[in-house]
């Protein structure tokens, strides 16, 4: 494990300035990357703890921003938000550009080797990325089953991984059976894991404030995403110390 340190970072995107949150490990050689995307909510303390987890083993990560700065606590406002976003894919992917820009600007970033994992929303906009032909290692995603326009699919270059509880009514079978379509026909190195039991938002610990119905936190199955998702990334994407790392 090593020592990491943190900052916040302001960039322009749809329209607002965001504010996402880098995570660097110790020293100054350059290390694999990953972008890290929230829940429809928007950026929250659960984001910023996993990507200074990140960084303590060895990854440069940058939790994205989808508000403006904000997080939506209000159902029907992050509804209100999220559903056109959902509904543009360049949207989604001005959104992810910018940000994946912001993290290939980073001096320690190794551009070469950038991953997405993303929940929710910032799953979809990870997908996005992918499906525009964004040159990523590996993308991660949780709660966001999402299909995109017919062929783009073919651009995405890396393994994909994708996460969803078996009792999720917003990312129901039909939609997973969609996915798997899509990334059948595109060629995709991809892979599917169910949790049983598992609602919508399954992995983000319970909130103090009203939530769209269908969503549960699962403590087994959160845990188990997460180490999926190191998984993916120790696969895809190894932390190799030393200089150049």
């Amino acid at each position: 494990m090593t020592k990491m340190t943190t900052r916040a970072v302001a960039y322009p995107a749809d329209g607002v300035t965001m504010i996402g949150h880098l995570a660097l490990p110790a020293g100054a050689d350059r290390r694999p990357a990953v972008l890290l995307g929230p829940e429809g909510m928007g950026l929250s303390d659960v984001e910023r703890r996993r990507a200074d987890a990140l960084a303590e083993l060895g990854y440069v990560a940058l939790a994205f921003d989808l508000h403006g700065g904000r997080y939506l606590s209000d159902p029907e406002e992050m509804l209100a938000r999220c559903m056109p976003l959902l509904a543009d894919p360049d949207r989604m992917r001005a959104i992810g550009r910018a940000a994946l820009d912001v993290l290939r600007a980073e001096p320690r970033t190794d551009p070469d080797r950038i991953a997405t994992v993303g929940y929710g929303t910032g799953g979809a906009v990870g997908l996005e990325l992918g499906r525009g032909g964004a040159d990523l290692r590996a993308i991660g995603t949780v709660n966001a089953l999402t299909t995109g326009r017919p062929g783009e699919a073919a651009r995405i270059r890396c393994p994909v991984w994708a996460g969803v509880g078996s009792e999720d009514p917003i990312m129901p079978p039909a939609q997973r059976d969609a996915f798997a379509a899509e990334m059948r026909a595109a060629g995709v190195d991809w892979r599917l894991t169910v949790y049983g039991g598992a609602l919508h938002a399954f992995h983000h610990p319970p909130v103090d404030h009203p939530t769209v119905p269908g969503v549960g936190h699962h403590p087994v199955h959160a845990q188990r995403a997460w180490r999926d998702v190191l998984n993916l990334l120790a696969e895809c994407l190894p932390v190799t110390e030393g200089p150049g790392a």
